[in-house]
């Protein structure tokens, strides 16, 4: 059994997976907080929606990676709104890409209800404070710096809460 996922990595991987997902996942690796990246984490012959579905549902926190065509992936918009369903904390990195030109557009790859889905993620991602970045002329040790602190600091509270709850409890 692989262990759960600590931090799920929602990106589009034409856009990030060999710059800030890769970076984010070899960061967040180290510091042992079990991410989970598609590409590294998924292995041929796996199943994928069976898989990704099983590390959002375990994950304690989910980091969306926003990028210029972002929105035209079922996949990216299928884990998050599966992330917004299950109500897990997200942190939003708008990566060469502004939220206001983050859209669900009807072009006839989803069906209806997940469009309504989708949408809706899709929204309250846009409403969440997060991190923007201009690759061209970004700092990238400050956005990893920055990404990791805001994730360690939404773990720890988590855990914070578990524990609260638990002595609640008991």
């Amino acid at each position: 059994m692989a262990r759960p996922c600590g931090v799920f990595i929602n990106h589009r991987s034409i856009d990030t997976k060999r710059s800030v997902s890769g970076l984010l996942y070899d960061y967040f690796l180290r510091l042992n907080l079990h991410p989970f990246l598609d590409s590294k984490n998924m292995k041929p012959g796996d199943k994928l929606f069976e898989n990704i579905d099983s590390a959002i549902r375990s994950c304690k926190i989910g980091v969306a990676v926003f990028s210029p065509t972002y929105c035209r992936s079922y996949f990216c918009l299928h884990e998050l709104a599966l992330l917004m369903e299950s109500r897990k904390k997200v942190v939003p990195i708008f990566f060469d890409v502004k939220p206001s030109e983050l859209a669900v557009l009807d072009d006839g790859i989803c069906p209806g209800k997940d469009l309504q889905r989708f949408r809706w993620a899709l929204e309250e991602a846009k409403y969440t404070v997060g991190l923007t970045f201009d690759s061209s002329n970004g700092d990238w040790s400050e956005l990893l710096r920055n990404t990791t602190e805001i994730v360690v600091k939404r773990l720890i509270e988590l855990e914070a809460n578990e524990c609260k709850r638990g002595h609640l409890k008991g």
